[in-house]
């Protein structure tokens, strides 16, 4: 089962918010991060390390309006999907979050069954998109274009289509290890005719597209005899 995905849900009710955060990590689908404003969101979101596969924002804030804030996180290049959380839901309102870039919106009271339906129908939209890009190391993978690029040598890594899964799967797995099995269930399906061997080639073949030095690597990793993806550049090869 893959990790749990990161939402971030800003709302300055704090018994909503925590309800809310209870709800949606139930099934282990989920895990929520809580902001209680827009101050405490933006530190959040700053964390070098942190990353977030979509938010949850109320629009009425104390310190912003929601509206003005999910604007401004477009125009600092953050594309993961935002759905609105307010009490209004005039024509008007719905229009204005969503020209200030929100993805949905929802109108409290809400059910949890709708909100949850409507952020994996959002999810599945961004994961198949060209916005959708995370970072591997020095590269920017673009799973909908099936490429790795390396800014700094203005180089282009192309994925086959099972290359690009492995690294996705590894990537929601939050460094941590995946064994085989799982990663020939998710990759390939319950397939009798596909072995280990398959899956130890494909990573033989990634490690040559994607490690400086193959023999070894320092973003795809063998852990316990498991796979494991470090997204972080080591500090030898940032150096």
């Amino acid at each position: 089962m893959p990790s749990p995905r990161p939402i971030l849900i800003v709302e300055d009710d704090a018994d909503l918010r925590t309800t809310l955060a209870e709800q949606i990590a139930v099934d282990g689908e989920f895990v929520a991060h809580e902001a209680g404003s827009a101050a405490q969101a933006a530190e959040k979101l700053a964390g070098a390390d942190t990353r977030y596969d979509a938010i949850l924002l109320d629009i009425g804030l104390p310190d912003a309006d929601g509206r003005d804030f999910c604007a401004r996180l477009r125009q600092d290049g953050k594309t993961m999907p935002v759905i609105m959380l307010t009490g209004a839901d005039a024509e008007a309102d719905v229009v204005r979050g969503l020209n200030a870039g929100a993805n949905d919106y929802i109108a409290k009271p809400f059910r949890l069954p709708e909100l949850l339906a409507r952020l994996r129908a959002q999810l599945r939209v961004f994961d198949n998109s060209e916005d959708a890009t995370f970072t591997i190391g020095h590269y920017l993978f673009r799973p909908a274009a099936r490429l790795l690029l390396d800014p700094a040598k203005n180089r282009k890594v192309r994925l086959t289509d099972k290359e690009c899964r492995i690294l996705k799967y590894l990537l929601r797995a939050n460094a941590e290890p995946v064994n085989r099995a799982t990663l020939l269930a998710d990759v390939w399906g319950f397939n009798s005719g596909v072995t280990t061997h398959t899956l130890e080639t494909h990573i033989y073949r990634l490690r040559q597209k994607i490690e400086s030095d193959p023999a070894n690597p320092q973003l795809l990793l063998t852990d316990r005899g498991a796979y494991r993806l470090e997204p972080r550049v080591p500090e030898r090869m940032a150096a």
